[in-house]
């Protein structure tokens, strides 16, 4: 969700903030894909995972659920096009990536059109209010603006690959509320954050139906993992700063791979 371009504002204000199982990718089994195109933002790109290979700002990690689940298939056709800092406009230029041979999609995209870069700066050096009424503005793009451009994407994805299966990954929660650790943030942002979350998965999932796509919510996977949880899926303020707020490698096996396995199979 983090456009690596703004998250860097993010290092001024890292003081404000004190951060405190096995992959299902094992042997390679038969699937009904051959032709697997994974496209979207630093969601799919794997960002906070680690291992990027040469990848270079686009930080596609080893880790990421795409890769995971293509090594875990078997699928030797597999394009990795995700990409930090991703807007749903660079998903319509990944999208020249698919074609009538491509079996399977998954695309995750719209936190970084919906602006919540800002939303995290913004939240961490204003008072409550403040925060609440950010991601309230957050929301109205989410309510009003962020359906079109969902639209364009999907329109492109099923142009381009009319034989598809598509996937459409959400985003989780950040935070758990009443969680035990200072993250710099009282529980009246932290609960207007993840207001935030909601509001981009309800929004991405009639889009995604309106469009014959599945949607698959990760929220529930990460519950009982957000920040501030007894055992974090997601990086915090942290550094190298574009990493921040992302799923770590735990959070990409066994929240998000998890979640498309259950939908895909």
């Amino acid at each position: 969700m983090v456009k690596g371009s703004r998250i860097a504002a993010a290092a001024a204000i890292a003081a404000l903030a004190l951060v405190g199982g096995a992959t299902t990718a094992g042997a390679a089994e038969a699937t009904a894909y051959d032709s697997y195109v994974a496209l979207g933002d630093s969601y799919s790109s794997g960002a906070g995972a680690g291992d990027y290979g040469d990848s270079g700002g686009c930080k596609r990690s080893a880790n990421a659920h795409p890769q995971l689940y293509a090594d875990a298939n078997g699928i030797n056709d597999f394009q990795f096009e995700a990409c930090l800092g991703a807007r749903t406009g660079d998903v319509l230029a990944q999208a020249d990536a698919l074609s009538a041979d491509t079996d399977v999609v998954t695309v995750s995209v719209g936190g970084n059109d919906a602006g919540f870069v800002d939303v995290m700066i913004d939240c961490t050096t204003s008072f409550d209010q403040g925060c609440i009424d950010r991601v309230d503005e957050a929301k109205e793009y989410v309510d009003t603006t962020l359906p079109g451009l969902l639209d364009g994407v999907y329109d492109e994805i099923r142009a381009n690959a009319p034989n598809a299966e598509v996937f459409v990954l959400g985003y989780p929660r950040f935070y758990e509320i009443g969680g035990s650790c200072n993250a710099g943030l009282s529980d009246t942002k932290r609960a207007a954050i993840n207001s935030g979350a909601d509001a981009l998965a309800e929004t991405t999932s009639e889009r995604a139906a309106a469009a014959g796509f599945t949607f698959v919510d990760v929220r529930d996977e990460f519950t009982g993992h957000e920040i501030c949880s007894d055992d974090w899926w997601l990086h915090s303020v942290t550094w190298p700063v574009d990493e921040s707020y992302h799923p770590n490698a735990a959070g990409q096996s066994h929240g998000y791979l998890a979640a498309l396995e259950g939908a895909a199979g």
